[in-house]
């Protein structure tokens, strides 16, 4: 038997975890690995909330047996469509062939394109509810949050808010599941991770979601990552809400590509020029080295963002330039801006700089310093004057 975790009243938790894949999406690492969430309600009439990854569908399958044993599931309610969580969509429909799938319109067109299947289908839409016994569940349809066809279904019994992937994270389920249960510590900054780079694109339907579920009484939060929350929601939602808005902490991230470490040192003068001007909170990040997802994790938390790079072929230097697109694609609003270059025979740096931040608009702090060949003298000291000038601008945002 592989136990599942009871939760509250006919609620129980049916995930699993995956200490397996090393990249999330095949593009972010998950150095704690990544649970997969569903959940299951034993009621007079049972609904499966959502399934898992289709690798972890054997865990996922003895679980829900753990608490219905040969009873079958009357519906599955499908939250978000994304293949962590759909992907053993097709497999339960086999293995409960008179089960009713829940979804919106979206969805449907989603479960046919992936699996080519058109399931016994009750659609809701806002507001649409369904009663399951003891628990009524009502649906809130949260587009862009961060699929098209997202939505969140809340028991009005329990004060349950089966939020898709809003409020997630990455990192497994150690033993606990709750909240209350687990050491937190990992949890935040691989929440801001997973924000960042899997939902920040959608700062505005995620406002739109929160305010829409703001007149609810949650008690229990249960996303599809990471742990249940309970006695953390109203921080959770905090995050979200500040996230979100693109409001950020004061603090600096210094990020450069060097190859032969003449912009490493520029960015280690601009760092000396925050700190000397009474900036505690700094990263530096050398894109060779720190993935990006944890240097766009750092740029969703802090306000400022001075950024470095040789000519490259006339261009940024390419793990800058990948690191500005996936800014761009973001949409990230209101950061400080600075920046430096270092070239040998032609700079072309400043001007590529210049016109991400007109993109952006984001405003531009101090005055771009560019160096050819090794760092020089006059050069040091507009470095220091650069990094004076952002702290100055930081204590000014208080």
């Amino acid at each position: 038997m592989f136990p599942a975790a009871h939760l509250t009243g006919k609620v129980n938790y049916v995930g699993v975890n995956d200490r397996k894949t090393h990249l999330f999406e095949n593009m972010w690492p998950l150095p704690h690995g990544v649970s997969y969430n569903a959940y299951l309600i034993d009621d007079e009439k049972t609904a499966l909330i959502d399934t898992v990854e289709i690798g972890q569908l054997n865990h996922f399958l003895k679980k829900i047996d753990s608490v219905i044993g040969n009873k079958p599931i009357d519906y599955l309610i499908v939250n978000h469509m994304e293949p962590d969580h759909a992907g053993s969509l097709a497999q339960i429909l086999l293995r409960y062939p008179n089960i009713t799938v829940v979804g919106n319109k979206k969805t449907f067109g989603m479960i046919e394109g992936y699996f080519g299947i058109v399931p016994k289908k009750l659609e809701v839409a806002e507001g649409h509810t369904l009663n399951l016994g003891h628990h009524k569940l009502t649906f809130y349809m949260a587009p862009m949050v961060h699929w098209p066809e997202v939505m969140v279904s809340y028991d009005a019994t329990e004060k349950i808010l089966f939020s898709a992937d809003a409020f997630g994270t990455f990192g497994t389920l150690d033993g606990g599941v709750k909240d209350t249960e687990l050491d937190l510590d990992k949890y935040w900054s691989e929440m801001r991770r997973y924000y960042s780079n899997i939902v920040g694109k959608y700062g505005s339907p995620v406002q739109a979601a929160l305010k829409k579920l703001s007149a609810l009484e949650i008690n229990m939060i249960c996303s599809l990552h990471g742990p249940v929350w309970t006695q953390d929601i109203d921080k959770v939602v905090a995050l979200y809400d500040q996230w979100s808005r693109y409001e950020a902490e004061e603090g600096a991230v210094v990020v450069y590509g060097s190859m032969y470490g003449h912009t490493e040192e520029m960015a280690e003068v601009v760092a000396r020029g925050l700190s000397d001007n009474g900036i505690k909170n700094i990263v530096i990040h050398d894109v060779s080295n720190s993935h990006e997802s944890y240097i766009l994790s750092d740029i969703f938390r802090y306000k400022a963002l001075i950024t470095g790079s040789p000519t490259y072929s006339n261009e940024l230097y390419p793990g800058i330039q990948n690191l500005l697109h996936k800014l761009e694609t973001r949409g990230v609003r209101g950061r400080l801006f600075g920046y430096f270059g270092s070239y040998t025979w032609a700079g072309a740096t400043l001007r590529h700089f210049e016109s991400f931040a007109e993109r952006m608009k984001w405003e531009v702090i101090g005055s771009p310093v560019e160096e050819k060949m090794a760092l020089k003298a006059d050069a040091t000291q507009a470095l220091l004057e650069l990094g004076k000038a952002m702290a100055e601008r930081l204590k000014q945002t208080e």
